[in-house]
């Protein structure tokens, strides 16, 4: 069974920084696309990044293109998602998730989420 287990989520001023990390386990992560999510308070769940197998391919929401960063190591079976110059609208849960191989974002498994908090 893949487990996915994030970290790096907390409390930032507007402008600021912040790194999320995805460690994943019980699965092939070499060869599965990866993606981030998020949730606002009283909002459905919305894409935010996907990165291909190898890293080389990645896709934003057009909210975030420019901010925000997807990588991988698939060495240490983690993905990371780079936020930077955070607006208050960025506040969410962010959930990594273990993308369906040919699709954009059907995601199979989901981590337990991490709150993202930005302050204006």
């Amino acid at each position: 069974q893949v487990q996915l287990v994030e970290s790096g989520g907390g409390l930032v001023q507007a402008g600021g920084s912040l790194r999320l990390s995805c460690a994943a386990s019980g699965g092939t992560f070499s060869t599965s696309p990866m993606g981030w999510f998020r949730q606002a308070p009283g909002k459905e769940r919305e894409f935010v990044a996907r990165i291909n197998w190898s890293g080389i391919t990645t896709d934003y929401s057009e909210s975030v293109k420019g901010r925000f960063t997807i990588s991988r190591d698939n060495a240490k079976n983690t993905v990371y998602l780079q936020m930077d110059s955070l607006r208050p609208e960025d506040t969410a849960v962010y959930y990594c998730a273990w993308i369906k191989g040919g699709t954009r974002y059907e995601a199979v498994y989901w981590g337990q989420g991490t709150q993202v908090t930005v302050s204006s």
